[in-house]
């Protein structure tokens, strides 16, 4: 396969490369060199969409895609950040005058770090920080965690805080939350601050317990493929919020705590209750399923019956496009010709409104239901996606 990314000895020389770049770039910036190098993954969500701010159930993995930050210390009040993906000069900025909605930029995502450290009662002082990035933005593959996660660990470890990595998720939950605007749940910054290398990650939203679940297809012979259809999205914009003000009116409506607190097998009997509220009523149906689908796929790879997991992937789009509604022509159109070309599941990840599709196919069918996925983008006109195999990897770390 000419489109797998990121495996064995080529992802760990990859990211000695990266660290290298990330670090010189550093010193020509600041006239120094860094402290140290950080990486933090972005990540693909196996099964468990639109669960996590609904204190419900996901199983996201790391991928080998990564934000590096290189970090100094400072101790006069000074944060500067720099990104090799922008073009824009170091940008300045004083530790006290961080104030949560005032940064359209980039630099929210990192300044907002900073903010919600401080606000936690931690004495950050600033940083010098140079990042760069391989996680594609937009994809739905969680660019801004990363993001937000490497620059947590980086202070953290610089400022001996002695933080672990779910106490940092929060963190950086909060930072995205208030500081930059957007409704987003925990998951995100959980599996860049917490997988582990061939492992998927299943995570209870609300009391953030996890167990590291054994995910290496390779070994069964199968792949999971990550099609970025190159449609972006934005959370920040009004449409996720939405659907998440829907939730909470549902919960609300049904006189739970969240919707984790329905059960599946009340399911109908709530839905009644909701009457004439239909849009509610679809929100719910997917959250409750979805919760289910999770347990599942739990079930399943820990009986070793993966192959099994590929309906409920399938199972899991068709919830998220007709109850949800949160795809789009190009996701579609990925899932369903995925699917009738051979593959044993598939459905999107990430938030929707664009993104990214995961395809669970046979190893000896990957070339095959890429090629028809490629295929199809190009007789509908679409811009041609991006395949590559997506390998669970290590979640955030010192590599420098």
């Amino acid at each position: 396969m000419t489109k797998s990314q990121g495996q064995g000895m080529s992802e760990s020389t990859a990211g000695e490369a990266a660290a290298e770049a990330v670090g010189e770039r550093f010193r020509e910036l600041y006239g120094a060199g860094p402290q140290g190098v950080w990486a933090a993954p972005g990540r693909v969500n196996l099964i468990g969409e639109h669960t996590d701010y609904n204190d419900g159930f996901v199983m996201p993995f790391a991928l080998p895609h990564t934000a590096v930050a290189a970090v100094s210390r400072r101790d006069d009040g000074v944060l500067r950040l720099h990104s090799a993906d922008v073009a824009a000069p170091v940008a300045e900025i004083a530790v006290d005058a961080l104030v949560p909605g005032t940064d359209k930029d980039w630099t929210a995502y990192p300044a907002g770090v900073v903010w919600a450290l401080r606000e936690a009662g931690h004495a950050v002082g600033g940083a010098d920080v140079h990042l760069a990035s391989a996680v594609p933005a937009g994809a739905g593959l969680s660019s801004s965690a990363a993001l937000e996660v490497v620059v947590a660990l980086a202070l953290n470890d610089l400022y001996e805080l002695g933080l672990r990595g779910w106490q940092l998720a929060r963190l950086c939950q909060r930072a995205e939350n208030v500081y930059v605007g957007a409704p987003v749940g925990i998951m995100d910054q959980t599996a860049s601050a917490c997988c582990e290398s061939g492992h998927a990650l299943f995570l209870d939203t609300r009391d953030l317990s996890q167990r590291q679940i054994p995910f290496d297809l390779a070994a069964e012979g199968m792949r999971l493929l990550v099609v970025d259809t190159r449609v972006k999205h934005s959370h920040s914009e009004g449409e996720y919020g939405k659907r998440r003000a829907g939730c909470e009116k549902g919960a609300a409506l049904l006189g739970v705590d969240a919707l984790r607190d329905v059960p599946y097998a009340e399911l109908e009997a709530a839905l009644e209750r909701l009457g004439d509220e239909e849009e509610v009523r679809r929100l719910v149906r997917h959250v409750v399923t979805e919760d289910a689908r999770v347990d599942r796929v739990v079930a399943l790879l820990e009986a070793g019956d993966t192959r099994a997991i590929g309906p409920v992937l399938t199972a899991g789009h068709a919830s998220l496009r007709d109850d949800f509604r949160v795809s789009c022509p190009e996701l579609d159109l990925v899932v369903d010709t995925a699917v009738a070309a051979g593959a044993l599941g598939a459905r999107m990840t990430g938030g929707g409104f664009g993104g990214s599709a995961i395809v669970l196919a046979e190893e000896t069918d990957v070339d095959a239901v890429t090629k028809a996925v490629e295929d199809a983008f190009a007789t509908a006109g679409f811009k041609a996606p991006r395949v590559f195999e997506a390998v669970p990897s290590a979640g955030a770390r010192r590599v420098r």
